[in-house]
């Protein structure tokens, strides 16, 4: 009877969810009109319901291009449709997904971004929902690449002409590109509204480690503005002598619910640990969101199993399977598609951020 009761309010918050994106895009979409003629919007194989809600709430259709392959693997790409003199956005995600490698989806951008360039566009503008190799941002050894810094040099040389991508892996990466304008939008006030409809009064958003520090401090921000009562606690990672690292909690989360915040999901070790952790320090209901579930290997299952009441993650990266109870995907297309059309317009991406 309970696990109904919470399977009814989770349909409840997703029904709100719906409401709340539609009114956002309503807003922030329709109060001036753009001149649909002046872009073209592509989209490569990584997210195609993504990019088709995009194209819905822009209220246009996706450019007719062919993204395939050739017998041997080689990535085929025409575009069927004028671009000279044209805005060109092309969505894609750099990610694993059921039938490509995250290699496979960074070339077929990079083709496709070459591909418009070569046909005369006015400007080309990458909508890069997950960006992969964010996380390697810097060197881990001696000699190595530092592979995000390198895949901006390769969409630059390729013509992209600006960036936009959500909730990159550090803010340093945007520093990594040198000609492209890069916006880099973040999801904190996506989820926080989420939040607020489970009647929560006091919470304790948890920091996973030290690098999650900043993102959890803006949740707490956008709680606050609802007058939910909110604090930080973080882990830490504590070595030992003979044995793997120690996490350790600083601060008191006994008796109330906890929000675990992150960037990503990808095998769910670290939550999960986290989450187990927390319970045994005498957490209630344990909730975490993510906006991006990468879930490698066996991370859903992890997830199912683990004390964790409730995840929360965007479709910037498609499921590759079926979802559990505990793990809901909300949509982004709104915030995406806002920033194109204020993108198109001039307009700075700002006033996206406020609550």
């Amino acid at each position: 009877m309970c696990r109904l009761k919470e399977k009814l309010m989770q349909n409840f918050l997703k029904l709100f969810l719906v409401i709340f994106l539609f009114i956002f895009s309503q807003v922030f979409c329709i109060d001036k009109d753009i001149d649909k003629d002046s872009f073209r919007l592509f989209a490569g194989n990584s997210n195609p319901d993504l990019a088709m809600e995009v194209a819905s709430i822009l209220g246009i259709d996706i450019n007719e291009a062919e993204v395939g392959r050739f017998h041997d693997g080689e990535i085929k790409i025409k575009i069927n449709d004028n671009v000279k003199g044209k805005d060109i956005y092309i969505l894609q995600s750099v990610c694993t997904t059921k039938n490509a490698s995250v290699n496979d989806n960074l070339m077929e951008l990079y083709l496709l971004i070459r591909a418009c360039k070569r046909s005369s566009a006015k400007r080309i503008i990458a909508v890069i929902p997950y960006l992969g190799y964010a996380r390697q941002d810097r060197k881990h050894s001696e000699i190595c690449p530092i592979s995000a810094s390198d895949i901006a040099m390769l969409l630059e040389t390729a013509g992209a002409d600006h960036i936009i991508s959500l909730d990159m892996h550090s803010f340093q990466i945007q520093g990594f590109y040198h000609k492209s304008i890069v916006d880099n939008l973040m999801t904190n006030f996506f989820f926080v509204p989420y939040f607020v409809r489970k009647d929560i009064s006091k919470v304790v958003v948890v920091a996973s480690h030290a690098g999650a520090i900043a993102r959890s401090r803006k949740f707490i921000d956008g709680l606050n503005r609802y007058n939910i009562d909110s604090r930080l606690v973080v882990f830490t990672m504590l070595p030992q002598k003979n044995s793997k690292d120690e996490m350790f909690l600083i601060g008191d989360v006994k008796d109330t619910d906890v929000l675990i915040v992150n960037d990503m999901c990808d095998t769910g070790k670290s939550v999960v640990a986290a989450a187990k952790e927390l319970k045994r320090n005498g957490a209630k209901k344990i909730y975490a969101c993510a906006t991006h579930g990468i879930f490698s290997h066996d991370a859903i299952d992890k997830i199912k199993n683990s004390d964790i009441d409730e995840l929360i993650i965007t479709d910037t990266i498609p499921l590759r399977e079926e979802a559990p109870n505990n793990l809901t995907q909300i949509s982004i297309a709104p915030l995406i598609a806002a920033a194109i059309k204020k993108t198109q317009r001039g307009e700075p991406l700002s006033n996206l951020f406020q609550y």
